[in-house]
């Protein structure tokens, strides 16, 4: 166990080399890389390992893929399906940051793998060009929680099924917040600032909030409390210098000004939850990933100094962002029984109660929250926020105007822009990336 000294040693080190790099403005924004959609955000990229015991693909019956821990462990869950069919399935776990691309180069090879996973951004992009086949049955569909459901469907047409749903809230030291006399983070904006103000005072080496200047999410989720619709025109035009906007903007900028969040990358905490182990941060905003790795690793950080609540609001708790797995058919497979079996079989209650036992994800299907073994304290605010999900407008190019948003935030963080500088910079390049989606629309030939 560190002493009290080792301890206050390594707390230095950690803020010299954040401050350091602040100092230094951290990387060339010219530089930035795209945002990684992930399973931790829904969060950070994973390897591509090859499953040791997949079937070799020369031999399978079906092949799926699918990104990050779900393609790392789905042999865990295909195993009994071919005990119980007596098919044998590849399972493919691709890179998150590559597998866009693979998907798209592997439809227009003819090469899609029978069933595949993608996330609820890209639903409308592979239903678009006809990469995926509807759902057959209403009876895939029937126990979904609704607002998954609802990113699983193009124009009211269930096109895929729900695999795993993720609403971001926060999570909090309970005891550091105790301390400076609150029971729990305020609902507010206002007073969510004035606690970390409080906290800041009684912790001036540390910081309150942790929001990662590559892992936008948070802003994106204030820019949907603040009421701000960011396409117009049809979802054709960038809508982002208006005042509500602003002030999301504006909200978000001064927890960094005021020191109570550092200006961080991911690369720059490298282990996010012994940070807050550590008391460096009392306020994380994220995903219900995070319950497995604060289970798993209990010793640092036991439960009773740790709390969830939905993220605060404007005048409370309202929207916030949300994003969900899906499961899809090619329309090209040459066994679309088996492949519907296969995905029945992945989404069912068992198999969804048990990947949330294996990776953390929060399953899609509604009777399976009864059979979740989780405190019902920690639960609560994942299924009120479930309620009211910040839906991305249903474009195909949102994903990569999301990324604009992350670059955007940073060059207003570390004082390159201003906020309006950077909202007329968003909706020029909006409108650059929807323009072809314009065209479309002006033409008929998309609604």
């Amino acid at each position: 166990m560190l002493s009290l000294s080792d301890k206050k040693a390594r707390r230095r080190d950690w803020l010299r080399n954040l401050n350091n790099r602040n100092r230094t403005g951290g990387r060339a924004i010219d530089g930035l890389t795209p945002l990684e959609v992930t399973r931790r955000g829904w969060l950070a990229g994973a390897g591509a390992l090859a499953i040791a015991g997949c079937h070799p693909a020369a031999r399978a019956d079906l092949r799926f893929w699918a990104t990050s821990y779900e393609g790392d462990y789905s042999p865990h869950l295909t195993a009994a399906f071919e005990r119980a069919t007596g098919l044998s399935v590849d399972v493919q776990s691709v890179p998150s940051t590559a597998a866009h691309e693979k998907m798209l180069t592997a439809f227009a090879g003819g090469a899609l793998p029978d069933v595949f996973m993608v996330p609820s951004g890209w639903v409308r992009e592979f239903w678009s060009i006809g990469a995926i086949a509807p759902v057959p049955s209403p009876a895939l569909i029937a126990d979904t929680v609704p607002t998954a459901l609802a990113l699983a469907r193009v124009d009211g047409r269930d096109v895929a099924v729900p695999w795993a749903i993720a609403p971001q809230v926060q999570y909090y030291r309970r005891d550091l917040l105790a301390a400076a006399g609150y029971a729990g983070p305020p609902d507010d904006w206002e007073a969510w600032r004035a606690m970390g103000r409080t906290l800041k005072r009684r912790r001036p080496d540390d910081y309150v909030f942790l929001m990662l200047l590559n892992w936008p999410d948070t802003l994106v989720s204030m820019l949907w409390q603040s009421g701000a619709r960011l396409l117009r025109e049809d979802d054709t035009r960038g809508n982002f210098s208006q005042p509500a906007a602003e002030a999301a903007f504006a909200f978000y900028k001064s927890l960094f000004d005021e020191g109570l969040a550092p200006r961080a990358l991911s690369t720059e905490v490298q282990d996010p939850l012994a940070a807050l182990a550590a008391g460096y941060f009392a306020i994380w905003p994220s995903w219900p990933t995070l319950l497995l790795d604060l289970r798993r690793r209990a010793a640092e950080l036991p439960r009773e100094r740790w709390g969830v609540a939905r993220l605060a609001g404007p005048t409370g708790p309202s929207v916030a962002s949300m994003v969900s797995a899906s499961l899809c058919v090619s329309a090209t497979t040459p066994r679309p029984r088996e492949a519907w079996a296969l995905v029945r079989h992945l989404t069912s209650r068992s198999s969804e109660v048990k990947f949330q036992q294996m990776i953390g994800n929060l399953p899609a299907r509604a009777s399976a929250w009864n059979a979740l073994s989780l405190d019902p304290q920690v639960l609560a605010p994942f299924a009120a926020q479930l309620a009211a999900p910040g839906l991305a407008p249903p474009v195909i190019e949102w994903e990569r105007i999301q990324i604009e948003i992350q670059y955007a935030a940073e060059r207003v963080v570390r004082g390159l822009q201003t906020i309006r500088q950077a909202l007329a910079g968003l909706d020029a390049r909006a409108d650059q990336l929807l323009a072809k989606r314009r065209e479309l629309v002006q033409a008929g030939q998309i609604a």
